[in-house]
């Protein structure tokens, strides 16, 4: 048995425990995270300083050492998600239906945890603990897999939340991580199906389509971003300036940032006078369509077709005009990845036809794509945003990670 199977097992094992743990004992368990990760946060901010430091030796970009990068702040900010999720109500137990059927049988569905759910992601020591909180207070375990970059800051935050999961009566392996950040251990981890009952990718285009097609395991498919913004003719062009900076320039580097802004051609001269200024803060490079290189000139370079399918994750901006709304629906959908898409207008039925039109867990009318995130969609935190149709659309939250079983009481009867 190799070391990741026996990690698996041990998991398997502590599913059962915490399946059958109540709510109070979970919450315990919470607040024994958050304190002591509030508590001990220098051991995890030292840690953290040498996985920045190594990732700066190896060359990492600036937007992805943000990316890796803990800050008492930041800390503070996730603590505070854990408790959030701690006062969350528990969807484990609830029923969600219950009837008599003819012959006297009452058939119930129960709300029940998926079990042992794995999760891969990159350089984010953030998802170590939010995924960890969200799958405790669901009643799943979790095994979790991050990114070499940050295996000292995971270690740290993994060792501490053990140590306080133990302190409230539950099996330490009820969150483990695998130590092996090479890629066999990946691949081992996709066709664990004696014991992994979902997986989870999170992080770039590239990693999650690897695992969906390799994996034998279960998918649930999180986290491609390539969003987009159009800019109607009937926009409040101050608006839409200050919208697509927020989206593009608050924290390019994350899958709610938008990578393509869509630009109707009757506005593109005065929308770009507004939105130029803003971007010029942070450098943004524009990669711009024939129609946008004669409005913005050197400030632009021309676009690829690549640039239209491109997640860049970074201050770059594809820029495309477009004759209405009818030309940016299909471009949208043929190009997002279901992930968040905008619309800024004034014009309530446009409006309303980008809605139903763009397929997309997220769809906003005159607000960021920044804010698809379980903490701001009310959820507390989130084990990733689904970009797919199954089972789970949009952030995941406590509910996406339950399943249903039926419950059926008798009273002595049988099927003729």
């Amino acid at each position: 048995m190799t070391t990741l199977e026996r990690q698996g097992q041990a998991a398997k094992q502590a599913s059962y425990p915490l399946a059958a743990a109540g709510t109070a004992q979970k919450n315990t368990a919470l607040e024994a995270i958050a304190d002591i990760l509030m508590t001990r946060q220098d051991q995890w901010l030292q840690a953290n300083a040498e996985d920045i430091a190594a990732a700066k030796e190896a060359g990492m970009r600036p937007s992805l050492l943000d990316r890796l990068a803990l800050t008492p702040e930041r800390i503070e900010g996730i603590v505070d998600a854990v408790r959030q999720i701690r006062g969350l109500p528990d969807p484990v137990g609830r029923v969600d239906r219950m009837e008599t059927r003819p012959n006297g049988l009452i058939v119930g569905k129960r709300r029940v945890p998926l079990g042992v759910i794995a999760i891969i992601y990159e350089a984010r020591p953030n998802v170590t603990v939010d995924a960890a909180a969200l799958c405790l207070k669901s009643g799943n375990v979790c095994i979790l897999r991050g990114g070499k970059e940050a295996i000292r800051s995971n270690l740290c935050a993994v060792s501490l939340m053990q140590e306080a999961l133990v302190s409230a009566g539950l099996p330490k392996d009820c969150v483990s991580l695998v130590r092996d950040t090479g890629r066999e251990s990946a691949a081992e981890l996709m066709h664990l199906n004696d014991y992994v009952d979902v997986l989870i990718p999170r992080g770039g285009a590239g990693l999650i389509r690897t695992v969906a097609r390799e994996a034998s395991v279960p998918v649930i498919r999180t986290g491609e971003g390539i969003c987009h913004i159009y800019v109607d003719s009937e926009a409040d062009l101050d608006m839409a300036a200050n919208i697509l900076y927020n989206a593009k320039c608050s924290r390019p580097s994350v899958c709610n940032a938008v990578e393509c802004v869509l630009v109707q051609e009757d506005i593109s001269e005065p929308f770009w006078a507004k939105a130029l200024p803003l971007l010029d803060r942070h450098q943004v490079e524009l990669r711009a369509d024939r129609a946008a290189l004669k409005v913005l000139g050197g400030r632009a370079l021309p676009a690829s077709d690549e640039d239209w399918d491109t997640e860049y994750d970074d201050y770059i901006l594809a820029v495309r005009t477009v004759r209405d709304l009818e030309e940016a629906i299909p471009f949208i959908n043929a190009h997002g990845t279901g992930h968040s898409e905008c619309i800024v207008t004034n014009n309530y039925f446009r409006a309303q036809h980008f809605l139903n039109a763009v397929d997309a867990a997220a769809v906003y009318v005159n607000a960021s794509t920044r804010f698809t995130d379980g903490g701001e969609f009310g959820l507390g935190a989130e084990i990733g945003i689904s970009t797919q149709k199954m089972h789970a659309r949009g952030p995941m939250g406590l509910e996406e990670l339950t399943s249903s079983k039926y419950v059926v009481y008798g009273q002595g009867q049988v099927r003729e």
